[in-house]
């Protein structure tokens, strides 16, 4: 396959209440992003621990976005902090498993930022596709 037809696959964990409601507003304005991102809500990013960040790498993930509310704005208080230093510490394990780290990003949007979501999806895309294919993933 050559790198004008790799499609990365990028799987988002989104809250429920910021950055899932900006991506109905990427959607009711137009905003276009990439298809090759699969989003997953979750009630509060807060909740995605390195297990879950690892499976979808297992299973053949090439990047990881976790979206959530901005930081002092989160629907369960400290969430969206308690994700923020998992996904900062996730970027040493990452690598000590011969993952780049780059292949993990987090983001804050407010649930009217549809263009804000649009934006950090294209421009992880934009990476991951710089990055190639992820190369360590389990066979099923």
């Amino acid at each position: 396959m050559s790198k004008n037809q790799y499609k990365p696959k990028i799987l988002a964990f989104c809250c429920n209440w910021c950055s899932y409601a900006g991506i109905d507003v990427a959607g009711l304005t137009h905003a276009q992003y990439p298809a090759s991102i699969r989003l997953v809500k979750v009630m509060c990013i807060g909740r995605i621990h390195a297990d879950l960040v690892l499976e979808a790498f297992a299973r053949g993930a090439d990047g990881v976005l976790v979206v959530g509310c901005n930081v002092g704005d989160c629907h369960y208080l400290h969430g969206n902090q308690l994700a923020t230093d998992r996904m900062m510490a996730m970027g040493k394990l990452l690598e000590s498993l011969g993952i780049d780290h780059r292949r993990l990003k987090i983001g804050y949007i407010f649930a009217y930022e549809g263009k804000k979501f649009s934006e950090l999806v294209t421009e992880i895309t934009s990476e991951i596709s710089a990055l190639g294919p992820n190369t360590i993933k389990v066979e099923t």
